[in-house]
C-alpha cells in the first residue's frame, strides 16, 4: 500500500575531484569527496487510480528518460498505482548531481517500503547503473567515492558547515568537459598520494581551514578559462568574501564554504548586488532523505 509522502533529494557539491585515466570500457576513474546540502528537489509520490504517472514542473526533462522515471521501472516490481510529482529546485547542467539525487531518493524511498514491500536489491548496482553519481547519494552522507562511482567510504556525520552555491547563465555539457580534461597532459596521481584522501581525514575532523586549503576540481582551470561566465561567478565569489571558491563537478555552478549561516549569508547577499545567476545558502546535510507523510 502507497502512503503520501514528500521525498526530498539534495544537492552536492564536490569537495575534491580527481579525474584519472579512462578506462577500456569508455569510462574516467575518479576520486572525489562530495558532500550532500541542503538544496533539494521535491518528489511527491501518492496513489493514483489508474496506474504510473508522472510529471515534472521543468517540461524539457519531463521526458521517459528522466531519472526518476529510470530508477522506477529499474525495480522491476510489477509498478503500483502511484503518481509522482517532480519539483525541480536543484539546476540542472550545473554539477550539483540533481538528475542522480532524484534517482537516489527513488531507490531509497523503495528501500524503505514507500512503494510496497521492498525487494531484494543489489542496491548499489542499480545505482550505479543510473549513473555514476547515483551510489553516492545511497551513503547520505558525505563519502569518498572513487573507481567510477561505485566504490564509497562515508564520513559519517559531518560538520555543521554552510555554503554558497552559484550557478551562472552558462550551461556545461559533461561529455565536453572531459573531452576537454582528455586533451591535457596529466602526471598521475597514487592513490597514497590523493588530495581526496586528505581530504576525507580533514573532514571527519571538522577542520575548516585545512579542507578549504584541500579544495581541488580538476574541471576548475579548464573551464574558467573557456568560459567568461564561470570566471566571473568565482571572481565575484571573491570580491563578496569567499575564501577559496571553487567549481562543482563538472560545472557549472560555483560555491564556498563557511563555517556557518551568518557567514554563508553574509556572501550571498554581497553576490545578489553582483547579480551574477542564481544564488543559494544551504548547510551540509545528512540523514534520511525524505520527510514524513502527508
Amino acid at each position: 500500500m502507497i502512503s503520501s509522502r514528500t521525498l526530498l533529494a539534495p544537492a552536492k557539491i564536490n569537495l575534491t575531484l580527481e579525474i584519472l585515466r579512462k578506462r577500456e570500457d569508455g569510462y574516467h576513474g575518479l576520486r572525489s569527496v562530495m558532500v550532500p546540502v541542503g538544496l533539494y528537489d521535491e518528489i511527491d509520490i501518492a496513489p493514483h487510480e489508474s496506474g504510473l504517472s508522472f510529471y515534472c514542473d521543468q517540461p524539457e526533462i519531463s521526458s521517459s528518460d528522466n531519472l526518476v522515471l529510470r530508477a522506477f521501472h529499474i525495480l522491476k516490481a510489477a509498478h503500483p498505482r502511484v503518481r509522482i510529482e517532480l519539483r525541480k529546485q536543484i539546476p540542472v547542467q550545473a554539477g550539483l548531481g540533481g538528475g542522480s539525487s532524484d534517482a537516489a531518493t527513488i531507490l531509497l524511498a523503495a528501500m524503505d517500503g514507500a512503494f510496497g514491500v521492498p525487494e531484494k536489491h543489489d542496491w548499489l548496482a542499480l545505482a550505479r547503473s543510473l549513473g555514476s553519481d547515483v551510489p553516492f547519494f545511497l551513503a547520505r552522507t558525505g563519502a569518498l567515492v572513487e573507481a567510477t562511482g561505485e566504490r564509497m567510504t562515508p564520513v559519517g556525520t559531518l560538520p555543521h558547515w554552510w555554503c554558497v552555491i552559484v550557478k551562472p547563465s552558462v550551461a556545461v555539457s559533461t561529455a565536453q568537459a572531459f573531452a576537454w580534461i582528455d586533451e591535457r597532459d596529466r602526471p598521475a596521481t597514487s592513490r597514497s598520494s590523493s588530495v581526496s584522501l586528505r581530504m576525507n581525514e580533514a573532514l571527519q575532523r571538522a577542520h575548516f581551514e585545512e579542507v578549504l586549503a584541500l579544495l581541488q576540481n580538476d574541471f576548475h582551470d579548464v573551464l574558467v578559462a573557456r568560459f567568461p561566465e564561470i570566471a566571473a561567478t568565482i571572481a565575484a565569489l571573491q570580491r563578496a568574501g569567499a575564501q577559496r571558491p571553487m567549481l562543482s563537478g563538472s560545472g557549472s555552478a560555483c560555491f564556498a564554504l563557511a563555517k556557518n549561516e551568518g557567514e554563508a549569508r553574509r556572501i550571498a547577499d554581497a553576490l545578489h548586488v553582483a547579480d551574477i545567476g542564481a544564488v543559494f545558502v544551504a548547510p551540509f546535510v545528512y540523514g534520511r532523505s525524505w520527510k514524513g507523510a502527508q
